[in-house]
């Protein structure tokens, strides 16, 4: 029979965007009326850890001791959510119980969700978790299907268990855990070439541009003319993830609770919400401030068809990610940033009909009906797309053509090399001014690496005049150029560079 108090710690954290704070589990025992209190901000998920760890220990054939039972989440001063809470106080119970030693438990960050019956099930933020392991020399007690997950913490140990009774197994030395491998998530596009895609070779020459520099890329064009096909075959010339890359892109999807397989993405992702998107779906936000698609589609692709279609207000919270590469979700319980580097790929139609520069198909309201369909896009937004192109109709003739011959494993290898191009010319700038692609040049070196020869500039100043490009229009034309330039291997932006039938769309085609 115990007596006098009895105290288990274990340490797990919270998460406040993809910052993670740690937090001490503090489990006592003492005596008094039974009962069993979690303290701390809990929220529901957390309050109701009570019944799922209490079923879990009676799995093991363990009861709670008829004494008072105090679970603490310190600070107690953050809110705590999610059920990631029930393996750390699960174990706090056990190590308070002597069923567990609590010195080494100490040595361990603890996260995971109880099941009625003992098993452990995934929880979001596991890498997180593990980095944040990693940078205090402690290992990671965490569900089997996320083990694959932390193991790309680096040098952490990590013990992954399938149920709870095997972490008690592992810790008394009668069955040891194997330390999971880092897994990589399968391809998601698999299978998609522009070979499939016949006709549209001018539409496929600005993907490529897109691609090569990260530019953002608005298509119009009528209803099945390939604007869709063509912007998700998109990630298939896109150079694969950086590991940098891919860790940073794998900590807002671990937070967002995307890893449940426990495997990172290697492919740049490619994010196509409905246009019934509302904004906190898009930008983040909600009852925690969950990363939204724009920080989903990190270091990829974000594909908004239908784009006048979409809320107005949420369209116009892109302004600023758009510019600065990060999202800011302000709330009343706080304030989040999530990484928001995207390159936006836009589709739609010329008017609602769609048949704007079709003669004999048009609406009656031609062409006043595609003014008032394009004008639900504001000309602040439209200036930050690098890329403007019509997607005309498919002929007949096109398609009783043979496939092209060119793939999408061809056009990468051109993008790849102008990728590399920019990546030893930005490799050699400052920590604090490194960028990757062309996209991201700004200031002072754009005007060094992008100011196009004396007749390429004479030609830009006239345009600009003529077409009165803002100051941002008129250096997206040059980072454009810039690309070119790289996509031809040539050391310097010439007059053939500066392609200005890319910055605007005639309405009607």
């Amino acid at each position: 029979m115990m007596r006098g108090e009895m105290v288990g710690r274990v340490r797990t954290v919270a998460f406040h965007g993809v910052e993670v704070i740690e937090v001490e589990t503090q489990v006592t025992i003492t005596p008094g009326m039974h009962a069993f209190t979690i303290v701390g901000l809990p929220d529901k998920a957390v309050a109701e850890s009570r019944e799922r760890v209490r079923s879990a220990l009676a799995a093991l054939g363990l009861s709670l001791p008829y004494r008072r039972v105090t679970v603490n989440l310190a600070p107690a001063d953050v809110v705590k959510e999610g059920s990631h809470f029930d393996l750390p106080i699960a174990l706090g119970l056990l190590a308070a119980m002597e069923v567990l030693p609590g010195d080494e438990l100490a040595g361990y960050i603890a996260l995971g969700e109880v099941a009625l019956d003992g098993s452990l099930t995934g929880v979001a933020g596991v890498l997180l978790a593990a980095l944040a392991a990693a940078s205090r020399d402690c290992g990671v007690i965490c569900p089997l299907d996320c083990g694959g997950e932390a193991a790309w913490a680096g040098e952490v140990e990590v013990v992954a268990a399938p149920t709870l009774l095997a972490i008690v197994n592992h810790f008394k030395g009668t069955q040891l855990l194997p330390p999971p491998e880092a897994r990589i998530a399968p391809p998601r596009n698999a299978g998609l070439d522009l070979k499939d895609v016949k006709g549209q070779e001018s539409a496929k020459r600005a993907l490529e541009i897109a691609a090569a520099g990260a530019h953002n890329l608005l298509m119009v064009g009528p209803p099945g003319s390939g604007k869709s096909m063509l912007a998700a075959r998109l990630p298939g010339i896109l150079p694969p993830l950086e590991p940098a890359e891919a860790l940073e892109l794998g900590m807002i999807h671990s937070v967002a609770g995307g890893l449940r397989g426990g495997g990172l993405l290697r492919e740049r992702p490619f994010r196509d919400p409905h246009h019934s998107a509302s904004l906190p779906a898009l930008v983040g936000g909600g009852l925690r401030a969950r990363p939204g698609e724009i920080s989903l589609a990190h270091q990829g692709v974000l594909f908004l068809d239908e784009l006048p279609e979409f809320n107005r207000a949420a369209l116009e919270a892109l302004r600023q990610p758009l510019e600065t590469g990060r999202v800011s979700v302000a709330r009343a319980n706080g304030h989040v940033t999530y990484p928001a580097r995207i390159q936006l790929v836009a589709a739609m139609n010329p008017c609602r009909c769609g048949y704007l520069s079709e003669p004999g198909r048009a609406c009656s309201r031609a062409p006043r009906c595609g003014q008032d369909y394009q004008a639900k896009i504001s000309g602040p937004l439209l200036d930050r797309i690098d890329l403007h192109i019509d997607v005309p109709a498919v002929s007949t003739d096109d398609l009783a053509l043979p496939p092209p011959a060119e793939s999408s494993g061809e056009i990468g290898r051109r993008v790849a090399a102008a990728r590399a191009r920019q990546s030893a010319r930005y490799g050699e700038l400052p920590l604090d001014r490194r960028i990757r692609t062309n996209a991201e040049a700004d200031g002072t070196l754009l005007d060094e690496i992008a100011t196009p020869d004396a007749e390429g500039k004479k030609l830009l100043l006239d345009a600009a005049d003529r077409l009165h490009l803002s100051a941002r229009g008129y250096h997206r034309v040059m980072r454009v150029a810039r690309t070119l330039a790289d996509l031809d291997a040539a050391p310097s932006v010439r007059r053939i560079h500066v392609a200005l039938s890319y910055r605007r769309i005639a309405l009607g085609g």
